[in-house]
């Protein structure tokens, strides 16, 4: 039997802007109240999805969230009707507003954290939605996040969901963005690396002082408790929190691995080399650990080039290749590390760079708008097939941003009540070409 890792990207929604929502977020905050291009933004990660299909991967795509939310608006005091909320909230709470026209959901990486089969202990493949809470244009996701994840993975003979985490800041959950898996193969056991970034319960550890630890070690252990697996598979450890005070918000800023490689900034994690031989010991298999010296590459061009927010995938010939943005290619430095790297003895074999400025200029590259999905194939046989990427899939989904989407969107443009309607009209036509059912809250009422 044959296993895949699945990539399901998700679509950037009609609302796609720059508002600088994400304190801690260096790119999200340099690129504040610039105009964005919905349009441009959607297709370009529709050519990367379908440039992975191309490339023999297995590849899904995750429906983005409605936005403007106007239930959320509802529930801290707005009335009247739709249009009424939203002229109101733009009126009184103008960032508040802004913080539920977010079209964050697109970096599907803090959508969830997912637990393969060949790892839990019921066997089954379980997803528990983040619940984001250390943002608030964030927290406003995990219901429908999990909605959609139940439309695809939609068969409780394979797929287990969970409800996300208690709302509180103790138990702040970021997701996959901070959680890694590394095995032989994708089909067989394999070791959860949970990355966090304070204690919430011991305020005498280590923390960052300039910028929030978004994930807690409670709540990277409670995704493993939901999640049934053991000690023998599961290696917790800190991110260095002098580098999340340099820009670095989540795990996947600084590190990311796959099979039987972490590649990683020397700066990445506390106590590395202690818990690299736990990752060696547990996995049973020889391991690839690439750290980057800081010499080579420092924490700031990392953060400005997204070296580590890029996806780390194997080929179907067995080849590993790095997905990176364009931005690494265009510094010098950086695009001569990587080229140094494939030409050395480490199972990376090459780079493919993509156009990714519309979500890079928001602060999230490759690897933040992807969320990996191990599966055999009968779990793969079981996800709905309206949500994997093909060649009819592609074709609608660009027929269906042009129909929809607008080529320029300023933050200001968010307050226009045509906007919720545009919004509207795409999801819901969304809804029934990928066959998800009514995920929405305006679809329910």
């Amino acid at each position: 039997m044959q296993d895949f890792e699945v990539n399901f990207d998700g679509l950037v929604g009609p609302t796609h802007n720059y508002a600088g929502l994400s304190f801690g977020n260096v790119a999200s905050l340099s690129n504040a109240k610039a105009s964005s291009s919905p349009k441009s933004a959607a297709k370009q990660g529709l050519r990367k999805m379908k440039a992975l299909h191309d490339m023999g991967m297995q590849q899904g795509v995750l429906a983005p969230q409605e936005r403007p939310d106007v239930a959320a608006l509802r529930r801290i005091g707005f009335g009247g009707s739709d249009h009424e909320v939203l002229s109101k909230a733009a009126e009184q709470a103008p960032a508040i507003f802004r913080a539920c026209c977010s079209a964050s959901s697109m970096w599907t990486a803090n959508a969830a954290t997912v637990s393969p089969g060949s790892d839990t202990a019921d066997g089954r493949v379980h997803f528990t939605p983040a619940n984001l809470t250390n943002k608030f244009h964030r927290s406003l996701e995990p219901g429908v996040t999990g909605n959609i994840l139940r439309a695809m993975f939609n068969n409780s003979r394979y797929f287990k969901h969970h409800q996300h985490l208690p709302d509180n800041e103790h138990f702040g959950d970021e997701g996959a963005a901070n959680h890694t898996r590394l095995c032989g193969n994708y089909g067989k056991a394999g070791v959860e690396v949970f990355v966090y970034g304070r204690y919430a319960f011991d305020s005498s550890k280590p923390a960052p002082v300039r910028f929030p630890a978004r994930q807690t070690f409670e709540a990277s252990q409670a995704v493993a408790r939901l999640h049934g697996l053991s000690d023998e598979n599961t290696v917790f450890i800190q991110q260095n929190p002098e580098v999340i005070d340099q820009g670095v918000f989540h795990n996947d800023v600084i590190a990311v691995g796959n099979q039987n490689v972490l590649f990683y900034h020397q700066q990445a994690f506390t106590d590395t080399a202690t818990k690299c031989r736990e990752i060696e010991q547990k996995l049973g298999h020889d391991m690839h650990f690439i750290e980057v010296p800081d010499s080579a590459v420092s924490v700031q061009d990392a953060v400005n080039t997204y070296l580590f927010n890029t996806q780390l995938i194997t080929l179907p010939s067995g080849d590993m290749i790095i997905i990176a943005p364009s931005e690494c290619e265009e510094h010098p430095g950086v695009a001569a590390y990587l080229k140094e790297l494939t030409q050395s003895n480490t199972p990376i074999k090459d780079v493919r760079y993509f156009d990714v400025k519309q979500s890079m200029r928001n602060g999230g590259g490759p690897a933040c708008l992807r969320l990996r999905v191990a599966l055999d194939e009968q779990e793969l046989a079981a996800v709905n097939p309206h949500c994997l990427m093909d060649e009819t899939l592609f074709e609608r989904l660009n027929l269906w941003v042009d129909k929809h989407y607008r080529d320029e969107l300023a933050v200001d443009d968010l307050r226009d009540p045509q906007l919720l309607n545009e919004s509207r009209a795409a999801l819901d036509e969304l809804t029934q070409l990928m066959h998800l059912g009514s995920v929405y809250p305006f679809q329910q009422n």
